[in-house]
């Protein structure tokens, strides 16, 4: 970086139009996916019913995005393209958004560093086009078209090829459009898309108007978007508190992903990418997902538009809450609440793991049979039928078991129709076969106990207060800012047993500690606490500690693998699984059970096609 003399004045110039727009467009749009969500966000808000995206050379060639809302009128096509002019907002209150643009900016940006075309009719009016090329303004000519709007876009940053290097490969730029459409269309579940690939001349995403009920149809939606194994393994979110209220589907812990893909976030309708409600997702899955492992989640959170500000990123994809506690506060609990009611729930993909892993081996030919046979023969000929056998055949030994590596149940077991069936075996001393009605199941004996003796010492620590110890010399710790941020929640860290005071500017004194942490270092752990804070506006990382204690000391008091347990303890068992909240997955987040259906077996055995 340059800078100028210190004897040298450095003069304030006006920048002209087009460099403006070229900067604005650097802010606006990032990339191809930025210039589709702009274009497809205001065709949403045209009100239209059918959009259809065309797109080559992962868009950096050609958008195309073409809809069915209210259109405009020649004069209208001019303004348009003029920056800060638009239909959304009068400018009166800018926390009154309803819409999804209002700045225009998208447009003008779009025209200073591409070739940009508009074709729009409205009702009563004659169709009309214009052409924006680098910034220069083409004049209004008629043109011919259906009520609606057509924007082109072609050649993308060619006005400004240094941001063509920053662009990424076809295929990468493709996939991302193809998720931004994909998260709009969440959102609206009566409005029809289509995306289209014309390089490949193949529609790369459909989604048809959903029909019933809001919410209905956005189950039907979201189902076609994530797949009809999140639909399966989602559990219903709606839930109201202080004016905001949460809808969405949330995915089981045994059903998480490696990456944070599946979260979509939703405020009004309009997609985000913000921390507080991804740090509220994360912290509503606190203590049932293994590190690494992250939740799928589509969640929408609706309120009054003054309760929210939508316009603190250009491209409008961070949202600020006037009341955040009360956001994080509805996520968390609603998330916790919910997986709390799904019990002894578990994914329905580790029965389909266990089917797979049941590969039965492929039928051999007639000429593979009959070398089998020939493989297998005596080198010696066997004895006459007719002459009988010389000696007797050995009898097979009386004493030995049947099934030797399984504790078999008598038939008094409970009825079958219990969620989690009749404990009918016990093998290798860890896994319990039940019958349910339609198929069978198979338990982890010591991680499902694990949860719930894990449950059960969280609902008697949480039913008074942490124990805590007195530090013989109590530890003075700076924090700086994040000093004021920590003291503000003493009262909920005292109850969780670490008490700390305020002593002097910037800095806190720990006078106790949680007596379960023996050994602990509490500098560090406030300053991670404080940081938490900061970032998320609040911090579950002393609860996680108490929690991992507790998770220790359930793993050590829980029924241990090669244990040999009865039929009446095993379906003890199996019924206070299914009474007791996230049974369905072990301390680590791992399933605890798996059910494998009677059809689906059948069919490994050839008996069902």
């Amino acid at each position: 970086m340059t800078h100028s003399s210190p004897n040298i004045r450095p003069l304030i110039r006006q920048l002209d139009e087009s460099t403006a727009n070229r900067i604005a467009a650097g802010e606006v749009v990032e990339r191809p996916a930025s210039a589709v969500k702009e274009l497809v966000e205001n065709a949403l808000d045209a009100g239209a019913t059918r959009i259809d995206i065309a797109i080559a050379g992962g868009g950096k060639r050609l958008i195309r995005v073409s809809d069915d809302g209210c259109g405009m009128a020649p004069d209208d096509l001019p303004l348009a393209l003029a920056r800060h002019a638009t239909s959304k907002i009068d400018g009166s209150d800018l926390l009154d958004i309803r819409s999804f643009g209002f700045r225009g900016e998208a447009l003008p940006s779009l025209g200073a560093v591409a070739r940009l075309s508009i074709t729009s009719r409205a009702a009563g009016a004659d169709a009309a086009r214009i052409t924006v090329e680098g910034g220069r303004i083409g004049p209004v000519r008629p043109a011919a078209g259906n009520r609606g709007t057509v924007v082109e876009l072609r050649d993308l940053f060619f006005a400004t090829p240094a941001r063509l290097r920053f662009l990424r490969g076809d295929r990468a730029e493709t996939q991302a459009i193809a998720e931004v459409v994909r998260r709009l269309s969440m959102a609206e579940p009566s409005v029809a898309f289509t995306l289209t690939d014309e390089d490949a001349a193949r529609i790369l995403f459909r989604a048809d108007t959903e029909q019933g009920d809001l919410f209905d149809a956005l189950s039907a939606r979201i189902g076609r978007v994530m797949g009809r194994e999140f639909i399966e393994n989602a559990i219903p979110i709606d839930a109201e508190r202080d004016g905001l209220r949460l809808t969405g589907l949330a995915a089981l812990p045994t059903y998480s992903r490696g990456a944070a893909v599946a979260q979509h976030l939703y405020v009004n309708g309009r997609p985000v990418r913000d921390k507080l409600l991804t740090g509220a997702l994360r912290a509503g899955y606190f203590d049932v997902l293994p590190a690494g492992r992250h939740p799928a989640a589509v969640l929408f959170v609706d309120c009054d538009p003054q309760g929210v500000d939508v316009n603190v990123h250009p491209a409008k994809a961070e949202v600020r809450f006037r009341e955040p506690d009360a956001a994080r506060g509805l996520v968390v609990a609603s998330l916790r609440h919910a997986l709390a009611g799904a019990g002894h729930r578990a994914s329905t993909t580790g029965g389909a793991a266990t089917l797979a892993a049941f590969r039965p081996e492929p039928r051999p030919s007639p000429a593979a049979t009959l070398a089998a046979y020939q493989a297998q023969a005596p080198l010696t000929p066997l004895p006459d039928a007719a002459a009988g056998f010389a000696e007797a055949p050995t009898p097979w030994p009386q004493s030995a078991p049947v099934f030797p590596a399984a504790a078999r149940v008598e038939p008094a077991a409970p009825p079958t129709e219990a969620p989690l069936g009749a404990a009918r075996a016990q093998l290798h001393e860890n896994w319990i076969i039940a019958q349910t009605a339609d198929g069978i199941v198979i338990v982890d004996q010591h991680a499902a106990h694990e949860r719930l003796v894990y449950e059960r010492l969280k609902t008697q620590a949480a039913a008074a207060r942490i124990p805590s110890q007195a530090l013989l010399i109590p530890e003075i710790v700076e924090l700086g800012d994040g000093a004021e941020r920590l003291l503000s929640m003493a009262a909920e860290l005292d109850r969780l047993g670490l008490v700390i005071e305020a002593f002097g500017p910037g800095c806190v004194v720990v006078r106790e500690i949680p007596a379960a942490l023996g050994r602990l270092d509490a500098a560090a752990l406030l300053r991670d606490i404080a940081d938490d804070l900061a970032d998320a506006g609040a911090s579950d990382r002393l609860q996680g500690r108490l929690d991992a204690v507790l998770s220790s000391m359930a793993c050590h008091g829980s029924v241990r693998s090669g244990r040999s347990l009865n039929a009446d303890e095993m379906n003890a068992l199996l019924r206070e699984m299914e009474r007791t909240p996230r049974s369905g997955q072990c301390n680590h987040g791992r399933p605890t059970w798996v059910e494998l259906k009677l059809a689906d077996i059948e069919r490994l055995f050839g008996r069902k096609d």
